[in-house]
């Protein structure tokens, strides 16, 4: 696999967070691990199929660990790893930002 190379660190953090889906992944795991299907009923909107997508991209990454307990019926639980936590902690003002000012954004006229 080919090393990416960033020009700056808001390049980095845009690749790794990238999209419509991995902040809001990212939020629900703030608080606590989850299992899939609570994951699934917290980020509204996401097919199944885009969370599991979203999940591993997010694992491949190191922002998310999946512990697996071997049980009947078999548990996977969802968490943030410390990557991850400070991913989140910086998305916090982003967050902020877009409390403040969501009237104005949803007033722009979309194509």
């Amino acid at each position: 696999m080919k090393k990416r190379e960033y020009n700056c660190g808001l390049d980095a953090a845009v690749d790794v967070v990238g999209g419509k889906w991995k902040a809001l992944i990212l939020w629900a795991l703030h608080a606590q691990p989850r299992r899939f299907g609570d994951l699934h009923r917290n980020v509204s909107g996401i097919s199944e199929k885009m969370l599991i997508q979203q999940l591993r991209e997010m694992e491949s990454y190191g922002l998310v660990h999946r512990e697996v307990y071997h049980q009947v019926p078999p548990k996977v639980e969802y968490s943030l790893t410390d990557f991850g936590l400070s991913l989140n902690t910086a998305l916090i003002p982003l967050g902020e930002w877009g409390e403040r000012h969501m009237a104005a954004i949803e007033a722009i006229p979309r194509d």
